[in-house]
């Protein structure tokens, strides 16, 4: 590959297209421009025709498919919300895998993690993409081994990101992998962004949505759970409360929740506790205790391995964009 070409980075677009998804990445490319990276970055579309993005702003393009050369350093294809018309657009699906076989290194953001499966480039690989729509990209795509957490995820060339914002986490990634950390750090400096985004994105998911259970046994349980998940529920008295063994209950859950009755109960807690984080001023020991979790230890932890962050960051993190803004030394902690 020449040495233009390991430098272009060709991002896809298309009608519909996920704005921050195209500008979020490009941005990161220009800016390492400015701090001596010499990326020649191009917006292209199918027809070489401009393209209106999902908030209704027009996209200018460089060109089709015609106007790059054989080889690629770096490709990028960003997502749109509705993924399932994007992967009916069979000019799309067959420019990506076009362009999945000419570049270097192929990436997605967001939701162009489906554009990329539809390819098969996914198929064996470990793959990110946006929190609310991971589980539609496992049944849709079972071949791909969705990761619901990461911000981004390197398997050999192919890299992929999760919701929106994640594109830029992305693009600093191999900025840094071209230039070095530093440069990398100054370009997150500039844009004034972490350079390496504090824990997963499970920290933004919306709250838990149980699905409506079928056997009236679990259906008890989860009643009962919902309605006080700070109480004592220990799986010997989840099971009398429902009326089965605890081995029958135990399996019961699985086929119904995938989570066993244990994990179920501690995720109700750990978003009673979420919302006692948010809304009230409550200290964390009173909130581990009110939660269920009866101690602040036990909730740390939980939070932790779920969330990637402690409960006091997620205080400071989710309660509002307000509080104490004024004095929040961020460029220090960049």
């Amino acid at each position: 590959m020449s040495a233009a070409a390991e430098h272009l980075v060709a991002v896809v677009a298309f009608d519909q297209v996920q704005l921050l998804d195209v500008t979020g990445p490009v941005e990161v490319f220009a800016t390492a421009n400015a701090f001596g990276a010499n990326y020649d970055v191009r917006v292209v579309s199918t027809t070489g025709s401009d393209v209106r993005t999902s908030a209704g702003v027009r996209i200018g393009v460089d060109g089709g498919p015609e106007s790059l050369p054989r080889r690629v350093g770096t490709v990028v294809v960003p997502g749109r919300r509705d993924w399932r018309q994007a992967v009916a657009d069979r000019e799309l699906i067959a420019f990506a895998a076009d362009l999945g076989r000419r570049g270097k290194r192929i990436t997605s953001v967001c939701a162009g993690a489906f554009v990329l499966a539809a390819t098969g480039v996914l198929d064996g690989r470990r793959a990110a993409t946006h929190w609310e729509l991971a589980r539609e990209l496992a049944i849709a795509y079972p071949r791909v081994r969705v990761e619901a957490d990461p911000v981004f995820v390197r398997d050999g060339e192919v890299t992929t990101s999760a919701g929106v914002t994640a594109g830029i986490d992305l693009a600093l990634a191999l900025v840094e992998e071209d230039h070095g950390a530093a440069l990398a750090r100054r370009v997150a400096q500039q844009l004034v962004v972490f350079m390496a985004r504090p824990g997963g994105q499970s920290q933004f998911s919306a709250r838990l949505s149980p699905r409506e259970a079928k056997h009236p046994a679990v259906r008890q349980v989860m009643d009962a759970v919902g309605a006080d998940p700070g109480a004592l529920h220990s799986l010997d008295g989840l099971a009398r409360r429902s009326g089965v063994s605890v081995r029958h209950l135990s399996r019961l859950f699985r086929d119904e929740t995938g989570m066993t009755p244990g994990q179920y109960v501690e995720s109700l807690r750990m978003e009673a506790a979420r919302a006692l984080l948010e809304a009230g001023n409550d200290p964390v020991d009173a909130v581990a205790e009110q939660s269920g979790f009866g101690s602040s230890e036990t909730m740390r932890r939980v939070f932790q391995q779920s969330l990637g962050v402690a409960p006091t960051t997620y205080r400071a993190r989710f309660r509002t964009t307000a509080a104490g803004a004024e004095d929040r030394p961020l460029a220090a902690e960049l």
